[in-house]
């Protein structure tokens, strides 16, 4: 498991589930490829609230998951999601993140690890909230975020989670779509499929081998013979080329006869 919140992650609210409880919807949002669940439910008493963390917490720990808990209280875990009012500094918990919705509220994180950027899209849970960023509004502050952000806000279809990683998202926070899904499951595996399709990198084969093409917001490494294809976000900003030890690549000679020189053994 990462060690930020990235692909879709699920905020919880309980007054939208559609049947039976949060953990039921969890459970299924899970078996759909979540692993990063988002605790709200504010209003509950701390000692409901707890055990309700508790049992999310189990749910996640079969697949390596993680859950974070919104406001400075972790509930018994070490992660937290803070709103954009508070508290400054944060807490020293081992993950933590912050709400933000513009450069102002980006330019106060200190050792926030990650940041949600809503609302992208004007959404149901909170009518009237915004004006909406689009893409293009996220594209812009996730180019200056000092750290990875999640797309928050009215995100409920597979082509808005490929526009928000396609704007330099490392994932997506998803509310009302997983919240009041018939089938959390179904509706979960939509969504993660799109994020992963979106930041998997297009391959592209050349004479010579296979030449990555990347996706926006990726940071890719080069895989060498018998390594594996990683990749990462580059929280929207590009990534400018590595230099090598020995300066920039030099273009190849031609030989009199028009064609590439023989490889050495050093190069082969």
């Amino acid at each position: 498991m990462g060690t930020v919140p990235s692909g879709v992650v699920v905020l919880t609210d309980r007054r939208l589930v559609a049947r039976g409880g949060i953990e039921r919807v969890v459970a299924g949002a899970v078996a759909g490829g979540v692993r990063w669940v988002v605790l709200r439910e504010m209003d509950l008493p701390r000692v409901e609230r707890a055990a309700l963390a508790a049992g999310l917490r189990a749910i996640l720990a079969d697949v390596g998951g993680t859950l974070v808990v919104a406001g400075p209280d972790p509930l018994g875990g070490d992660a937290v999601h803070l709103p954009a009012a508070g508290p400054y500094p944060p807490p020293t918990h081992r993950l933590v993140g912050r709400s933000c919705h513009d450069e102002t509220e980006l330019n106060r994180l200190t050792t926030e690890k990650y940041a949600t950027i809503s609302p992208i899209w004007p959404t149901k849970t909170k009518p009237g909230y915004g004006p909406p960023l689009g893409p293009d509004g996220l594209r812009k502050l996730t180019r200056i975020s000092p750290v990875p952000v999640l797309a928050l806000g009215g995100l409920e279809t597979p082509e808005q989670v490929t526009a928000c990683v396609e704007a330099g998202a490392a994932g997506v926070a998803v509310l009302g779509a997983i919240m009041r899904a018939r089938d959390p499951a179904e509706t979960a595996t939509a969504l993660t499929s799109a994020y992963v399709e979106a930041v998997t990198p297009k391959l592209t084969q050349t004479r010579r081998g296979v030449t990555q093409v990347s996706t926006s917001g990726l940071r890719l490494t080069v895989p060498t013979q018998g390594s594996s294809l990683t990749a990462r976000s580059g929280h929207g900003r590009p990534q400018p080329p590595t230099a090598t030890s020995n300066g920039p690549p030099q273009p190849a000679t031609a030989t009199k006869n028009g064609q590439p020189p023989t490889a050495t053994k050093e190069e082969k």
